[in-house]
């Protein structure tokens, strides 16, 4: 890693012909969505809250998945707004530069922000849509939610009475190949390779890295707390998301 400013990346951002931005939760909590493993994170301040997020558990245990419906009833996520950085990210993409957004968050915020849903791969899933684990049905949780606020605190899939699950990937559930062959594809022959917002450290979107780096491309980390890819870096920023990543990409 070396001492980069600002400017300098910026220019990186201008020079790019085929960007791709990894983005986390800290691009959303300027949209008051919490972290996980940040100072203020869901898990950080209550660890017991990781059992939610854990496919076994919310499949054997009717009480987590009754907690579970309750917590993406009152999620931030259907009041949050798209952010100065979410908003970047749609700029650059509209100078014809960024290849891909391969987000890890769940929140749609980059589609609601105006990036293309074609250019927005999801590596988690997304808490926008509900799919049952029997029979696969899948629908938009704005569906389901009206049957918790009448009184269903654990609703069942309507088409074969299976166990309802956002369209999330929980721990211990693998990420869909496809998904997975697209976040490749799109970082094969990129020349700019921006992780905004992770910890880097959860596998495989973390991984991303790696195969950045070990064919040359060069790595930018804007993230307010180190990472285990901060010295394979070409730079790393510290600076607030909503601030930096609009002027990273104000001269591309």
């Amino acid at each position: 890693m070396s001492e980069t400013s600002v400017s300098e990346v910026a220019r990186w951002f201008a020079e790019a012909e085929a960007a791709v931005v990894l983005t986390g939760a800290g691009i959303s909590t300027e949209s008051g969505i919490p972290d996980f493993r940040g100072p203020q994170g869901v898990w950080t301040k209550n660890p017991a809250a990781q059992f939610m997020f854990t496919y076994d558990n919310y499949v054997a245990e009717p009480e987590i998945r009754r907690k579970a419906w309750a917590a993406r009833l009152a999620s931030p996520v259907w009041t949050a707004e798209p952010n100065a950085g979410h908003r970047a990210l749609v700029d650059y993409e509209r100078t014809g530069r960024l290849r891909a957004v391969l987000t890890q968050n769940i929140d749609g915020l980059h589609q609601a922000a105006g990036s293309a849903a074609n250019r927005v791969v999801e590596l988690h899933g997304t808490a926008r849509e509900v799919v049952c684990l029997s029979c696969g049905d899948r629908n938009p949780m704005p569906e389901v939610l009206p049957r918790i606020e009448a009184g269903e605190d654990d609703p069942a899939c309507l088409e074969c009475g299976g166990i309802l699950k956002s369209a999330t990937i929980s721990f211990g559930q693998s990420l869909e190949p496809d998904v997975i062959e697209a976040a490749v594809a799109a970082t094969r022959g990129a020349d700019l390779f921006a992780a905004v917002g992770t910890s880097l450290g959860v596998y495989p979107a973390a991984g991303l890295c790696d195969y950045a780096v070990a064919r040359g491309i060069r790595l930018v980390i804007v993230n307010a707390e180190p990472t285990p890819y901060d010295e394979d870096a070409d730079a790393v920023l510290r600076e607030p998301i909503g601030e930096v990543l609009p002027r990273l990409v104000a001269g591309a």
